[in-house]
């Protein structure tokens, strides 16, 4: 199966700082997920159409700590610093049934394989030892789950669609040819920028777009 994208990943300060930022936004209320042990860390989730999900994410305040760097630069000084100010899109994730040759293969460190579970759910994750996100959390993390049914198809469905993963890179050409070696440049949308950034384009429920960043 080709590589597609599997959820999207909006860090938050708190699921409630979260969700209020989600509603006002989309005018939709993503409902609690779980929590993930390994990681202390917990979710809200929510379908964005063909079997792909949004998830908000935050550290659990009633979990101990981990005991290793928790993902998506959640320890991060910086990152904290501005979850606290407002939510903000942290990375994508890519599904694939050929994790273990994407890893071996890719020109970067994407980091450990994991596998991680939150309720009955379990999968297999690319998570870097530190807790950073490659090339800024430009190139998405890669998942593989097991046979069966999407776990989106057991999440709220709010009438929301991502319509597009959007990618700021001062170097659009050597990002492209990253994705291009993890098989992933047709998943995304590369323009150039000063900076780095991460953005996510939504379609509500009566057509409007509304753009995550």
């Amino acid at each position: 199966m080709p590589n597609k994208i599997d959820h999207f990943a909006i860090g938050a300060d708190s699921l409630e700082q979260g969700t209020a930022w989600l509603k006002r936004l989309l005018g939709v209320e993503a409902p609690r997920g779980g929590k993930h042990g390994l990681m202390s860390t917990h979710n809200c989730v929510c379908q964005t159409g063909h079997d792909s999900f949004l998830e908000i994410l935050s550290i659990d305040p009633d979990a101990p700590e981990p005991g290793r760097a928790r993902w998506f630069t959640l320890d991060d000084p910086e990152t904290r610093a501005r979850l606290k100010q407002a939510p903000r899109p942290l990375c994508w994730v890519v599904g694939t049934d050929r994790l273990d040759d994407i890893v071996a293969h890719s020109p970067v460190d994407l980091g450990e394989v994991l596998t991680v579970t939150r309720g009955a759910l379990s999968w297999r994750l690319t998570v870097p030892k530190d807790g950073s996100l490659p090339v800024d959390g430009l190139l998405p993390a890669f998942i593989e789950w097991p046979a069966g049914p999407h776990p989106s198809a057991n999440m709220a469905n709010l009438g929301i669609e991502l319509k597009s993963v959007r990618l700021s890179h001062p170097d659009p050409a050597a990002l492209t040819a990253l994705l291009n070696s993890l098989d992933a440049a047709h998943l995304a949308a590369v323009t150039e920028a000063a900076a780095p950034a991460l953005s996510f384009i939504l379609q509500k429920a009566d057509g409007e777009t509304v753009t995550l960043r």
